[in-house]
């Protein structure tokens, strides 16, 4: 935490410009080495951007630059920082990172930056996760969600409910002190009990919204599935308007899963194209057939798609299940001419023909549908649901205790348990290795 680090914060490649951190107490003196503007960085006011060259010890020009200054406790990290804009060459990038490191900078590991400011108390753990979230954002919905949290939306929650807890915890242990006066009570059992009903209400809230949050996170999976020859592969490259899949009128053409991805209403979506299931001999094909099978046991969405003129269901018995969404689709309208077959609540269409905006439609509204959430605070991180669910567990057994009316002693473990749990989440509770298993997926420059 001592050492100045620097490393660069945008993407790697030739572009316009480059940007460069340089974080640590000493990132002023060490720009300075090698900065040549009106006056030196170190005396510059914090906020502040500077114009000039950068050279080399032998005096030679690497660069002109724009160098901007920050000064703690008012950066990102909450350190003296410097960033250098400079031409994006990466002859150029990787000179001006040869000379900081020679004047006494080292280069920074991944997401060292934001675990500093983690550190510092720039940023909680929860909101330093978020930062990575954004980054890795690839649709409207996603960085939504990662902004909600970055502006401390879930540990806001998490923060009032841990102080709540915290409060009758410290009463509760207050009374051990007095165990020899079992008729001094401070922490009242009825108040006790209607915070952590409300606790576990809260909490149940929040984990609810974790299928939706990891949906919007991951995307939300749609398995196109139905039997061979019936159009599947035709309706991918129809969606996503490309020539993904190989398509024939040969009865079992596609034998593994194809997968592409959409935006539909800013959030992702992931297709599926299946091999058509079937009674098959042919291994390879019966391979295909268990990977369809997978991908429909993990699908939100379903297609099943059908021949209008000869429609054949081969979903299993136990398909759809619980929570998932099925949209049938009677393919190949165009050939109907003037026939007529019994209508149910499917939708025709032609993917041969591109006619499919019905499907379009309907598949929009089933993915509003499940990423649609009232309560601004989402979770999506599978780390912050585990810990919320031993912390809903231990308030059960809290719940369980004041029925029993059992010691406080006994009451304040479990108490302890949903603090330790919930603290996980912010980072009040932490430990080396799980820091370093968060920060390890970042960039390095973030």
């Amino acid at each position: 935490m001592n050492e100045t680090i620097c490393a660069i914060g945008t993407p790697f490649g030739v572009g316009g410009i480059a940007v460069i951190r340089v974080s640590g107490e000493d990132a002023m003196p060490v720009v300075d080495s090698l900065f040549h503007g009106r006056c030196p960085l170190a005396d510059a006011p914090t906020h502040t951007v500077h114009h000039g060259l950068l050279t080399a010890q032998d005096g030679t020009t690497v660069d002109e630059v724009v160098c901007t200054v920050y000064r703690a406790p008012h950066s990102f990290t909450g350190e003296n920082t410097v960033e250098i804009a400079c031409h994006g060459s990466l002859y150029v990038q990787q000179q001006i990172l040869r000379l900081l490191v020679a004047a006494g900078a080292r280069m920074a590991d991944r997401g060292e930056f934001t675990k500093r400011a983690f550190l510092n108390g720039k940023l909680d753990l929860a909101q330093a996760e978020a930062v990575a979230d954004l980054i890795a954002s690839q649709s409207a919905a996603e960085r939504d969600i990662a902004l909600s949290q970055l502006r401390g939306g879930v540990s806001e929650a998490i923060k009032q409910l841990r102080e709540q807890l915290l409060t009758f915890t410290s009463l509760l242990e207050l009374e051990l002190d007095f165990a020899d006066h079992e008729e001094l009570t401070f922490a009242d059992r009825s108040e006790l009990t209607a915070l952590v009903d409300s606790a576990q209400a809260m909490i149940s809230r929040l984990v609810d919204t974790f299928r939706r949050g990891d949906a919007i996170k991951q995307g939300i999976r749609v398995a196109i599935v139905g039997a061979p020859n019936v159009g599947k592969s035709t309706l991918l490259n129809a969606l996503t308007g490309e020539d993904r899949a190989i398509v024939s009128d040969i009865r079992g053409t596609t034998r593994d899963t194809i997968e592409d991805i959409i935006t539909l209403k800013g959030v992702q979506v992931r297709l599926t194209d299946t091999a058509g299931i079937h009674d098959t001999d042919d291994t390879l094909e019966q391979m295909g057939i268990t990977r369809s099978r997978k991908a429909l046991n993990e699908a939100h969405i379903i297609i099943e798609m059908l021949d209008c003129l000869q429609p054949e269901q081969v979903l299993p018995a136990d398909v759809p299940h619980d929570g998932q969404r099925l949209i049938r689709v009677y393919n190949k309208a165009d050939r109907l001419e003037g026939k007529t077959i019994a209508a149910d609540d499917g939708i025709y269409i032609s993917a041969k023909l591109g006619e499919i905006a019905p499907l379009r439609e309907r598949l929009e509204a089933e993915v509003a549908t499940l990423t649609e959430h009232s309560d601004g605070v989402l979770i999506s991180n599978i780390r912050h649901y585990e810990a919320l669910t031993r912390a809903a567990e231990a308030l059960t057994r809290v719940q369980t205790g004041l029925a029993q009316q059992l010691s406080g002693e006994l009451i304040s473990l479990d108490l302890h348990d949903a603090l330790d749990a919930l603290g996980e989440i912010t980072g009040e509770v932490s430990s080396q290795e799980v820091l370093n298993t968060i920060f390890e997926r970042f960039c390095i420059g973030k």
